[in-house]
């Protein structure tokens, strides 16, 4: 299989699961061919033209041609310098690998993580909460993870594989788009009556059992175990942490609890305060979910191989 057809339809499998709906993302895609058109021309020089194909700004081919020839791929939750120098350790003691792949975003692809965000205002609305509200807020933090990622020096890994000729891709919304969409599909369905229900849900998942024997499986952050679960929202795509400030409309919007990879300290208390009870999942065991039906969908009658590294371990369902 070529790169560039293994990249290509997993950005098609991540718009297919978009939380958003297709017609959504498709609708976005239109509007930045628009945009495209109207710039001038000593403009268009610096456009992203991936983006009028690939909706996520996060996920790229970060080094290659897209004509190589991928059989063996080495994929991890985080694949950093470290990983690529050990990626260059395989091979050098015979170990063949044609593609690194990482969930976590590194070079263009996380220079631009915030430029996902914008989704985020979408899926909320879908749920209840107001899309002015919802844009408003995720404005202003839009911004603030803009601003955070400016200074980074954020091609360190890609240069690391450039100089040792691997080639490099990120997969980092369309993975989140899998898992939000199946773990939500999974809720909506099944309906768990309390927190400790839901728990034992996510506990059926290969991935979070080997997340809880690892000490990192799912937690109650906020509630306990004999709350009532109500309405439940998985939120988990979109690039990072959204607005702490939109519990208060989360609540207003029948949101009863909400199902995330992770929570920072700020966002804990505004949840708190707003009473919604919030279940964190664990990150990596929910990364790796989403990189493992992603997988299952791209590789689906090909014969690839798969080394597992930095956190991720592969599960399948085919």
């Amino acid at each position: 299989m070529k790169l560039k057809d293994f990249y290509k339809k997993a950005i098609q499998i991540g718009i297919e699961n978009d939380p958003r709906g297709k017609e959504e993302v498709l609708r976005e895609l239109e509007n930045r061919k628009k945009e495209y058109e109207k710039l001038p021309e000593k403009k268009k020089e610096f456009f992203d033209l991936e983006s009028l194909e690939n909706p996520y700004s996060d996920s790229r081919i970060l080094y290659g041609t897209g004509e190589e020839e991928v059989k063996t791929i080495i994929i991890g939750i985080d694949m950093e310098v470290g990983e690529v120098v050990l990626t260059d350790s395989l091979r050098k003691s015979g170990t063949s690998v044609d593609l690194i792949l990482a969930h976590h975003p590194e070079g263009n692809a996380y220079a631009r993580l915030y430029a996902v965000m914008h989704m985020q205002a979408d899926i909320l609305g879908r749920f209840g909460v107001p899309i002015n509200v919802a844009e408003s807020l995720m404005e202003q933090r839009i911004k603030e993870v803009e601003r955070r990622l400016m200074p980074v020096n954020h091609t360190r890994a890609v240069d690391a594989a450039r100089l040792l000729g691997i080639p490099f891709i990120c997969l980092h919304t369309p993975a989140d788009n899998m898992v939000a969409s199946y773990l939500q599909r999974l809720f909506d369905e099944k309906k768990p009556y309390t927190l400790d229900d839901v728990i034992d849900l996510l506990l059926e998942i290969p991935e979070y059992k080997e997340g809880e024997k690892n000490n990192a499986g799912p937690k109650i952050l906020i509630g306990n175990k004999d709350r009532k679960a109500g309405k439940i929202f998985v939120d988990m795509t979109g690039g990072t942490e959204g607005s702490k400030d939109i519990f208060q409309s989360m609540a207003s919007g029948g949101i009863n609890t909400v199902v995330c990879m992770h929570l920072s300290e700020d966002h804990r208390k505004e949840a708190e305060k707003n009473h919604i009870n919030v279940i964190i999942a664990g990150h990596i065991a929910s990364d790796t979910l989403g990189l493992n039906l992603l997988l299952d969908k791209v590789t689906e009658g090909e014969d690839i191989k798969i080394l597992e590294s930095s956190g991720f371990r592969r599960v399948t369902r085919q």
